[in-house]
Parts: C-alpha cells; structure tokens; sequence
C-alpha cells in the first residue's frame, strides 16, 4: 500500500488519498473528503476542485465520485460561496463555485442515472441561484449548461420545471446573453476579474486571447440557454411562455458565432416550436421570421435542413398556410432538387409532395395563392414530369436536346463576353429549358452562368436563386465552389453578411481541396477578393456588433477590438460584384468538365484596374475567357 507523502502539509489532502492502494480506504477517504470539505476554512481548497474538475471533464460516466458524494459536496460548496462572502473572497476561493456546477455539468451531460442522483442531491436549487446571476456570468455560463443537461432527462425534467422562473431567467439570458458578457468583460480590459482571465485562458494570457475566449463563450452562454430553452419547448403548456414575440424575432439571429458548429441555436429552437400547433401559429404570425428561415433554408449550413423542416410543415398546417405559402414558396422551388440532406432522404420529393398538396388544397380555406406562386408551383409539377417522360425517349434524342442547349449555351457566352449581360441571361434561360433534366452537371453550369449574369444586373435576389438551384443539383451538396462565390456576393449586396460569410468560407475550403494543378502550385492560398469579403463580414457579423453598437463602441486594445468593434473603412470593397470583376476576373467563362478552370493562368488574368465603376460593369470589360463558363 502506498503511504502518504510525508512531504504534504495537509492531513487528508485529496491528491494523497487519490494514491491510496486499498480500494476499500481509498473510498472511505474520499467519502470522507467529500463530506468535510464544504466545512473546512483552510487554504488551498481551490487545487482539489481543480482537479476533480479535470477528472470530470475527461471521465464524466466513471460512476465512482457519484456514489461517494460528489453533487452532495458540489452543492454545498456553491451554497457556501453564495451565503459566505468573505469566505469567497479568501484565497482562491473564488474559483470554486464555478468549478462545482461545472462538475455537476459534466458528470450530468451523458448519464441519466447520475442526473437522478444530482437531483436527489439537491443541486438544482444552488444552480438556480447562479443561473439568476447570483455571483457573474462566469457562473451562469456553467449553471445554464448543467440545467440544461438535467432538463434533458424524463426523470429529472420535472425538478427544474418546478422552477418556475428557470424558464424566464434562461430566455432573458438568451436575449441578453451577449449584451452581458460584452458590458461586463469585453469592454474595458481595466475592468476585468482576474479570475474571469484565468478561467478564459488557463494560463495563456494576453488582451487578445481573453477578447476572442470571451467571444466563445458568449456564444456558449446563449446557445446553452437556447438548449435549456428547448427543453421546455418540447412541453406545449410552456410555449405560450416562449412564443413572445420580442423572442421569437431574436432567434434566427441566434447562430452562435462559428465556435459552436455542433450548435442548432436559434433555429434549432424554432424547429421544436414549430412542432406544435400553437408554436406554428406564432411563428407564422411574428413579422421577419419567415424572411429568416427562408435565408437559412436556402443558405448551405448544417441548420439548412432545420429551417427547410419549419417551412414545410407551416405550410401543411391549414390554419398557417396561408400567411406563408406566398413568402415559402419560390425558395421551396430552388431547393426541390435537393436529394439527401443530413439524415434526410429524397428531401426534394418531400418539398414537391407539399407544394403540390397546396395547390390541390386551392381554394378549400387551406391556402390562397397568387399567381405568381401558382405558376411556380405548376411550373415544377411540369419539370417533375418532363423527367419521367425523359426517361422513356431513345438517348439519341436526348443527346440532340444536349447538343442543342450547348449551342445556345455557347451562344450566351459569347453574348457575356462582348458585354451583352442581359441577352447572355436570356440565351441561358434559353439553354435551360433545352437541357435534359437529368443532365443534371451541365444544368449546375447553366444556373451558375445565370447567376453570375444576374449579379452583373444588379439582381440579387435572382443570382441567389440561381445558384441555390446549382448547389442543390451540384453533387456533393452545396459544394460548387463558383456558386458559392456568386451567391456570397448576392447576399453581400443584400446586406446578409452570416449568409455571405458562410458561402464565402465555404468557398474558401472548395479552393483549398481542389484537385486543380494550377491552383495547387499556389499552396492553398486563400485568394485575395475571398479573404477580403470574409473579413469584411466577419465585422459585419461579428458577435458583440449589436451590443457594441448599443453600448458605444468598443474600448479594448488589440486586434480583436481593431477588427470587430469598429466601424472601418470598406472602401477598398465597394460591393462583392464589382471587387469581384476588377481584382481578380472570377467572371471568366470555364468548361465546368473541370470545375477549377477559371483560376487557370492567374498571371494573365490579373485586372490593371481595382475598382471598376456599375458603368463600366453595365458596358462589359475586356473580361478574358477560357472555354465556356462565367
């Protein structure tokens, strides 16, 4: 058996017991450590909370600490810090009651049985406490996440709905989330707890890094608070609580930065209300949120499939169809060629199975149409049916129909080149209705093409059209990297700059795994115009922007403040299209056979100008071509 060291100062230290040989007394003294440790007024308490925080995190369903007493001492320690102030203030105690309810979270996050023993332990009441922001937003950060692992469970939920104001305070926290974190930590580096720097970043200090681990777990506090939200979501006697309009509008935006990918955020949410009934009639009835889930539905996250679901099945609800159906209509449209989405199989049939369910339903109180959405409705029953008669006509009439959208095609590239955008989108439109549906590579290319025409033509919201139609025929999935680019500068122009970035940053990581010899002899550089408008939507979209906006500004050092905080000057990025077609001639045809062709010959294809002028773009440049696609 091993002794205790002879060199530990403190009798019953918890790092001398952890060493002890005999399970049997290595138990017992844990069960004894864990029992007195709340008690005990000595220094260096901090150090075996630490460490049991460490051991938490990387063994949260290693079941011995619960049987021992774990939440029981957790407990404890959090009431002891919220009732004894000056024994908070002593050392480091400070530290504890965060590293006690994340313990409790971490060992609750996976393991039902061992949420049923924190609850009967009694932790929920000390984390409510931290949740109402007893102490900072530290301890709210790590409460909201425990309580929303514990109300995660049948058995357990029940404890925190008798909460009461658990729901309230987690949706306030949603809302204000970052307004909080901003004002109390981000904004004046001479104010900041030391104790919040250390926590952040573990011992790598510096303005820069507090500033970007605030950012996260900003981020994590509001998503936290949307899962604990989502809970109660799931129960309709709590919806007309979380149905407030002031609410509902918010969540579209709450996506969570780009640090909590894993996230479903606000969208997420809205998905589990539109579940019931009475969620579905609130989310129809708050003005924007269609808007925002149709920008969502058609942008290429890995929350698209979320906000696709709300739509459809707002249209299928007769009593909210109707103040949709005209709004849903043309995004559901683009996206019917989708196949697979996540766990999502024949998505597209399930979108041309619905619309066509509101256009039967016409007129029977379900859904009023107008007619224009009828006509795009009808206009996709025709091309579902052009496909199946295709199957059956001989391939030598379908390579005839091939040939001849080629021709026209080639037609409309010509047309782009001498400067003609609009007759060139017209040849494309041409070309499409000639192209076999199931010519499904080439179909990606005529879209794009248009596209890119529709940006030249300052129409947006079409370009975006287009290359939503060419992402979802593009196979894999919303990986084209030239509609990517196209439909980040459409969304741009818009002002969406979350739409704009991830279309963006996607389209950065097409360009780095390309195959493309001529592209892998610049070693995966991010092309110059796609770093510029990332930057410039990060800023626009950065986390803090609305409460920096609402509070004045930004009163930090370093880059993060530098880049985010404040407005700069975007001069240089005058709109996407134009920085596009000056710096970098990104709107040069090429065989889509090779879908990297357009970067071929970057030397040659180098502009001596910047900043071309609508004017200029309106009369055509002098834009080089390869083969044939914008």
């Amino acid at each position: 058996m091993d002794k205790v060291s002879q060199d530990c100062p403190y009798p019953g230290c918890f790092f001398c017991v952890m060493k002890e040989g005999n399970p049997s007394k290595r138990r017992a003294s844990i069960l004894k450590f864990f029992r007195d440790l709340p008690s005990q007024d000595d220094d260096g308490q901090v150090l075996p909370i630490s460490g049991l925080w460490n051991t938490a995190m990387a063994h949260p369903n290693d079941p011995e600490f619960i049987k021992l007493g774990i939440f029981e001492c957790m407990s404890a320690l959090i009431w002891k810090g919220l009732k004894n102030r000056r024994w908070l203030s002593h050392d480091q105690n400070i530290y504890i009651p965060y590293y006690a309810a994340h313990i409790i979270g971490s060992y609750t996050m996976n393991m039902e049985e061992f949420a049923e023993s924190a609850v009967h332990a009694g932790v929920i009441p000390p984390l409510v406490e931290l949740l109402r922001g007893r102490l900072t937003w530290v301890e709210q950060r790590v409460a909201v996440r425990a309580l929303g692992h514990l109300a995660t469970y049948t058995n357990t939920f029940p404890a925190v709905a008798s909460h009461g104001e658990i729901l309230e305070v987690a949706i306030q926290l949603a809302m204000s989330s970052l307004e909080i974190v901003y004002s109390h930590f981000y904004q004046y580096v001479d104010r900041r707890l030391s104790y919040h720097c250390d926590l952040l970043t573990r011992g790598m200090g510096g303005v820069e890094m507090e500033s970007r681990k605030a950012e996260e777990w900003a981020s994590q506090l509001q998503c936290w608070s949307l899962q604990l939200i989502n809970c109660f979501a799931f129960k309709p006697e709590f919806l007309p609580t979380i149905c407030k309009p002031e609410f509902l509008i918010k969540l579209p935006g709450m996506w969570g930065g780009l640090v909590n990918e894993n996230s479903p955020a606000g969208i997420g949410l809205l998905r589990t209300i539109c579940h019931h009934k009475i969620g579905r009639g609130s989310v129809a009835s708050c003005p924007g949120i269609i808007e925002a889930l149709i920008n969502i539905a058609c942008s290429s996250d890995d929350w698209q499939y979320m906000a696709i679901d709300c739509l459809l099945w707002l249209l299928q609800d007769p009593s909210t169809c109707h103040k949709v159906i005209d709004k849903a209509v043309p995004a559901l449209v683009d996206l019917a060629e989708i196949t697979t989405l996540g766990d999502h199989k024949k998505l597209g049939d399930t979108i041309i199975n619905v619309l066509q369910e509101c256009l039967q339903s016409q007129g029977t109180g379900r859904s009023s149409l107008s007619s224009r959405t009828k006509e795009l409705i009808e206009d996709l029953l025709s091309s579902r049916q052009r496909f199946k008669w295709e199957k059956n006509i001989p391939k030598e009439d379908l390579h005839i129909k091939q040939a001849a959208a080629l021709v026209v095609k080639l037609e409309g590239n010509s047309l782009f080149s001498s400067g003609n955008i609009s007759g060139a989108a017209s040849k494309y439109s041409e070309a499409l209705s000639l192209c076999p549906t199931r010519s499904k590579k080439e179909r990606v290319v005529l879209y794009s093409n248009r596209a890119q025409c529709y940006l030249l033509l300052q129409q947006p919201l079409a370009a975006i059209s287009d290359a939503t139609r060419a992402l979802c025929l593009h196979n894999p999935l919303n990986r084209h990297a030239k509609s990517l680019w196209r439909r980040a500068q459409a969304y741009d122009m818009l002002g969406l700059a979350k739409e704009s970035l991830l279309d963006a940053i996607l389209f950065i990581n097409e360009c780095s795994q390309s195959n493309d010899p001529d592209l892998s002899l610049r070693q995966n550089k991010v092309p110059d115009y796609a770093e510029r408008l990332v930057k410039k939507q990060m800023r626009a979209a950065w986390l803090f922007r609305e409460a920096a906006t609402k509070l004045g500004g930004v009163h930090c050092e370093g880059e993060a403040g530098d880049m985010y905080g404040q407005d700069t000057d975007d001069s240089e990025w005058e709109t996407a299209s134009e920085s596009d077609i000056g710096n970098d001639g990104r709107d040069e045809m090429g065989d889509d056979d090779d879908d990297d062709s357009e970067w071929k010959n970057e030397g040659e294809r180098k502009a001596k100008f910047e900043k071309p002028s609508m004017k200029d773009i309106k009369h055509g440049f002098n834009v080089q071509l390869t083969e044939d696609e914008p």
